[in-house]
C-alpha cells in the first residue's frame, strides 16, 4: 500500500469507504405576513415558506468548512426582504427565490422551495379588519435540479360533503365483511390535491392565481356533479377535469380520506330515521389516493420524491 493509499489512523485498511450522499439544507417554515397599504383598503398575505439549497456542500459536512454555506438565517432574511415588494402568488415567489440563490451563489445548483398560504376574509364593511378562513390551505412546491424546474401547485384541507348522489355496492364480501351496501349515502372528504406543470411550460408566463382559482372550482364542480359509485370514481373525475381544462398541467395527485357518516339507529326510541340523522366518525377512515395523468406523461417525476406521503 502506497502512502497515498494508506488508511487514516485508527482505521483498518479493509474498512468500508464512507462518502456523503444526497443532501440539502435551509430554513423551514418561515412565517410571513405581508400587509399591503398602498390604499386605505388594505390587503393581507399570510404564508409559510421553506427554502432548502442543493449544491457543493461536501466540505461543510466532511471538514466543517462553511465557505459555501449560505446561512439558513440568510435564507430567512431573503424571504422577508423579497416580501417587501409583494408576494404576488406563492409560485411566483418561490421562482424568485430559486433565481436569486442559483444565480447569486455559483456553487448552489438548485434546491427545493415550498409554500403554504393561509386565507383571511375581509370583515364586511371594514377596509383593514379580517377573519381567518380555516377551510383550506394553498400550497406550492418548486424543485430545481440539473438546470430544470419542476413546479407543483395544490390545495389541502378543503372539506366537502354531498348529502346524496353517492352509492357504494358491488364490492366483494368475505367472512369479515359487515358493511351494508347502499344506494344513497353521505360522501364527505378533505381534499388534498396537487397539480404538476409540464416541464416545457414557460412558468414565467402563467397566472398562478387564476390557475389556482380555476383548479379549485373544477375540483369542487367535479365532486359535486359526479354521481359517485365510489370515492375512487369521484377522485378520478376531479383530476380529469383539471387536466382537461389546462394544457399546461400534466398530472394531478389526490389524497382523499373518506369521512364516514353512519346512520344512527333511532328504533330504540320508537323513531324512524329516513336517512337524516348521522354519526360523523373521525377515525378510522378510508384513505383513497391516486394520480391522474395526461397520456404520455412521466409518472415518476423527481419532485414527488420530496413530498411526504402520497401528495
Amino acid at each position: 500500500m502506497t502512502e497515498a493509499m494508506q488508511a487514516p489512523a485508527g482505521e483498518s485498511a479493509d474498512a468500508p469507504r464512507i462518502v456523503l450522499g444526497r443532501n440539502q439544507y435551509g430554513k423551514a417554515e418561515v412565517r410571513l405576513v405581508k400587509v399591503t397599504r398602498d390604499t386605505a383598503r388594505h390587503s393581507l398575505e399570510d404564508l409559510s415558506i421553506t427554502s432548502q439549497l442543493h449544491g457543493d456542500f461536501d466540505a461543510a459536512h466532511t471538514q466543517g468548512d462553511n465557505a459555501h454555506v449560505v446561512a439558513t438565517d440568510t435564507q430567512k432574511n431573503t424571504v422577508y426582504a423579497f416580501a417587501r415588494d409583494g408576494v404576488g402568488s406563492p409560485e411566483a415567489f418561490l421562482l424568485r427565490l430559486e433565481q436569486h440563490f442559483t444565480a447569486g451563489f455559483e456553487w448552489v445548483t438548485g434546491g427545493r422551495w415550498a409554500a403554504e398560504q393561509y386565507f383571511w376574509n375581509r370583515i364586511s364593511g371594514h377596509d383593514h379588519a379580517f377573519a381567518k378562513d380555516k377551510s383550506e390551505i394553498r400550497t406550492a412546491l418548486l424543485l430545481s435540479v440539473g438546470g430544470g424546474r419542476q413546479l407543483v401547485s395544490g390545495i389541502s384541507g378543503l372539506t366537502v360533503l354531498k348529502s346524496t348522489g353517492s352509492e357504494f355496492h358491488g364490492f366483494p364480501r368475505d367472512r369479515y365483511t359487515t358493511l351494508a351496501e347502499t344506494t344513497d349515502r353521505i360522501l364527505a372528504t378533505d381534499v388534498t390535491a396537487k397539480w404538476r406543470y409540464a416541464p416545457e411550460t414557460d412558468l414565467s408566463a402563467l397566472d398562478f392565481n387564476a390557475l389556482y382559482a380555476s383548479a379549485r372550482i373544477l375540483l369542487l364542480d367535479a365532486f359535486a356533479g359526479t354521481h359517485s359509485l365510489a370515492l375512487q370514481q369521484s377522485m378520478y373525475e376531479m383530476g380529469k377535469a383539471v387536466i382537461a381544462a389546462h394544457p399546461e398541467i400534466v398530472e394531478v395527485r389526490l389524497s382523499l380520506p373518506n369521512n364516514h357518516h353512519f346512520l344512527v339507529d333511532l328504533a330504540p326510541f320508537g323513531l324512524d330515521n329516513p336517512n337524516e340523522v348521522f354519526f360523523a366518525a373521525d377515525r378510522p377512515y378510508g384513505l383513497i389516493e391516486a394520480s391522474v395523468l395526461r397520456e404520455g406523461t412521466d409518472p415518476e417525476a423527481q419532485v414527488w420524491n420530496t413530498v411526504g406521503g402520497f401528495c
